[in-house]
């Protein structure tokens, strides 16, 4: 647990530096493109005042983007090294040439690898009259870590909720007067090798990694309005190869998920339902793709087309009436999934439960309706926030994790290891978790 600590502290340092160089990079690893955005900060070092405010004031313009197909990545999880190294070579390398300028370190993003999310809570007596850092770090570490599992680390651990005596729903408790102060955190760990692995691609591509996020995090950061943030939303980011799901309240995630399953495997069934290869059902799917059918759809031909030289074949069409028979089955599993996640988060006791579609694959037509039958609640569709410098065709919702990312270096929120936790306190259950990997890739 000390080396993990430490390890996630090095890398808010060198975000830290970075920022004061004035440039850092943005990369969203996913399994249908891999994008890089290059950001260049204005001189204020914005983390100082914790929660980040709206994208308008982030002081940070993008001057660099570029994406590339992914590679060599599968459920949002990397594969085969060579090709993902070889993809985010080239989106960094295209993003750096439209930015002019190099880059050293970037701030990733991934989805998959299993998520599982913890609810910790912790309490002790205020030393002083008033409460200081040392207390917010004394009562952090007297949160009881769970038996996560070996192979498994910590991606954010986050205080969600601080009370000082029977006062609750503190965002910050320093500096008030009080006796008793305790405080719920948020964990987040997931698969140890996926880390590792996109640690070791970084690293390959002579590049320095900065900071790690979760993309359901950063997407729902990116998608749900201030509000939403505020009194509770969940934020259903749809991709290629997997869909991740993250609960917020309080402007604080507290649950995240993924399913693995995305808008690939909609591809995949178009691709083997109509015989064509993939790169075609893509198409197919992107120009004439829906879940709702109506009756002009039996009457609407589509040419499905190819090159097998077989001309019979190759001349064949399908109404779009078939084509979304073939996509809808697939689009109710995937929801059905999320249902069974938010249903055990118990979304349905937050006072609001607005849901918000994001992602590459949120584009497909009447997907918010069937959505809103399947979970059962407000259903809307959601870009990502504007930002600065942004080029328009990066504005969609398949980049909500990118910029959600932008957001997310420019004002990450506190984490357990920003405070200067007293060594002789750390929880004795969770010291036998030494975890290696930043010794050994650093």
């Amino acid at each position: 647990m000390i080396e993990l600590y430490e390890s996630q502290r090095a890398m808010r340092n060198m975000r830290r530096a970075a920022m004061q160089r004035g440039v850092i990079a943005i990369l969203d690893v996913g399994s249908s493109k891999i994008a890089c955005l290059v950001l260049r900060f204005d001189g204020t070092d914005p983390s100082d005042d914790g929660i980040g405010s709206l994208a308008g004031q982030s002081g940070f313009r993008v001057i660099g983007a570029a994406t590339t197909r992914s590679r060599g990545v599968r459920f949002g999880e990397i594969h085969a090294m060579g090709e993902t190294e070889r993809a985010i070579r080239t989106a960094v390398q295209a993003a750096q040439k439209m930015a002019g300028i190099r880059v050293d370190h970037v701030i990733a993003c991934f989805s998959g690898a299993d998520p599982r999310s913890y609810g910790l809570a912790g309490q002790v007596e205020v030393h002083g009259v008033n409460v200081d850092e040392q207390d917010v770090a004394r009562v952090l570490s007297a949160c009881d870590v769970p038996d996560y599992g070996h192979g498994r680390e910590v991606m954010h651990a986050q205080p969600v909720n601080f009370a000082l005596d029977h006062r609750s729903g503190l965002i910050d408790p320093r500096g008030q007067i009080g006796n008793e102060l305790s405080c719920d955190m948020h964990m987040l760990t997931i698969d140890a090798q996926a880390i590792q692995n996109l640690a070791h691609c970084v690293k390959r591509c002579d590049l320095e990694l900065a900071g790690i996020a979760s993309s359901a995090y950063v997407s729902g950061a990116a998608a749900l309005v201030e509000d939403e943030q505020e009194l509770g939303a969940a934020c259903i980011d749809m991709g290629g190869g997997s869909t991740g799901v993250s609960i917020f309240i309080k402007k604080h995630m507290i649950y995240a998920d993924a399913v693995r399953m995305g808008g690939d495997h909609v591809t995949s069934d178009i691709s083997m339902g109509l015989q064509v290869p993939m790169a075609t059902a893509e198409r197919i799917k992107t120009f004439y793709g829906g879940v709702v059918a109506t009756g002009m759809d039996d009457r609407e031909m589509i040419e499905c087309g190819g090159e097998t030289g077989d001309w019979e074949h190759d001349r064949r069409t399908v109404s779009r009436a078939e084509l979304i028979g073939i996509m809808r089955p697939r689009v109710e599993e995937i929801l059905e999934e999320v249902r069974v996640r938010l249903d055990a988060a118990g979304f349905d006791h937050l006072p609001s439960q607005q849901i918000v579609l994001t992602g590459g694959a949120s584009q497909i037509p009447g997907l918010d309706g069937l959505a809103s039958k399947i979970l059962g609640q407000q259903v809307r569709l959601g870009r990502p926030l504007r930002v600065h410098g942004l080029p328009q065709a990066a504005t969609g919702p398949g980049f909500a994790s990118a910029v959600g990312l932008c957001l997310f270096a420019a004002h990450p929120q506190d984490e357990w290891w920003d405070f200067e936790i007293p060594v002789d306190r750390y929880p004795a259950r969770s010291l036998k978790r030494a975890v290696q990997w930043f010794r050994d890739n650093w």
